[in-house]
């Protein structure tokens, strides 16, 4: 079973996200649990977490059909002490929001050295981090956030995912979602058929399929190799078709939430379609 989906607004209230999701024909979503710029959120009503239950009960969204996002801002790798700390409670909180609206999954972007540390470091770090958010939550699953290497970014590359996960204690509670547009602009050419085979044999190899939780769906704006983090409509960028056609056929795939965070909303529903041929055509 493919779950398929786009990381919708939860403008107004979290509970609107399923509806949202509903909407568009997704059978998964991602959502924000409070505003992803912005260190400080109010804390969950009562009222809103009923709601967002009822709402995924009512479309029939399970926890293994949902990924919620956390906050931008979250650096778990960050090499000042100040901005460490500042992070971890924050990745915490998210955790705990997600605990409350009974989610199985948290993704996040795993953080950056700043130039002021070594990438070992910052992954030594990073782990760290995932281990003190874990050890004082439970049930979530950290979903760690394959990245495009703009910048200081780490886990752009499967050995830097495979790290990470070393280092996290409780192995059943950490995952990685495996962003298209990202993995293109790291290096990882899935534009053929031969391609895609390739670069998931990698994956398997390097960080196995038994930790794969998600996948955001993108094309790619940006040249392959870029390291530059630029999404675009399916079939509309650098990337291509032929990738999500892979997926939609590939049973690695399935039960899991794929999820568009491509650049249209208004076509999302389009996207949406073009995914079940795919898999229809199968």
């Amino acid at each position: 079973m493919k779950y398929i989906g786009a990381h919708v607004s939860a403008a107004g209230g979290i509970e609107n996200a399923p509806l949202n999701a509903q909407a568009i024909g997704a059978t998964a979503f991602a959502f924000f649990t409070k505003n992803q710029r912005q260190w400080q959120a109010k804390p969950l009503s009562q009222e809103s977490i009923e709601k967002f239950r009822e709402n995924c009960e009512r479309y029939d969204f399970s926890p293994e059909q949902i990924l919620p996002h956390d906050s931008y801002l979250i650096n778990l790798g960050h090499p000042e002490t100040e901005g460490l700390e500042k992070s971890r409670e924050a990745f915490v909180d998210e955790l705990r929001r997600c605990e409350q609206l009974g989610l199985k999954y948290l993704n996040f972007h795993p953080g950056s050295h700043l130039r002021k540390i070594t990438e070992n470091q910052c992954i030594t770090k990073i782990a760290e981090s995932i281990n003190l958010a874990l050890d004082v939550t439970s049930g979530v699953t950290a979903v760690i956030e394959n990245t495009a290497g703009q910048g200081s970014n780490l886990g752009f590359s499967f050995e830097q995912l495979a790290a990470m996960i070393d280092g996290v204690e409780d192995k059943s509670r950490v995952g990685i979602c495996y962003d298209t547009c990202h993995a293109f602009a790291a290096g990882y050419d899935m534009r053929s058929t031969d391609g895609c085979e390739k670069v998931f044999d990698d994956f398997q190899r390097i960080v196995g399929f038994d930790y794969l939780c998600g996948m955001h769906l993108n094309d790619s704006r940006s040249e392959y190799a870029s390291r530059v983090d630029r999404h675009h409509s399916l079939g509309h960028g650098n990337l291509g078709l032929n990738v999500f056609q892979f997926i939609m056929q590939d049973e690695r795939f399935d039960g899991i939430p794929l999820v568009l965070e491509t650049i249209d909303p208004s076509i999302w529903a389009d996207e949406i379609e073009l995914l079940r041929s795919f898999q229809q055509a199968a």
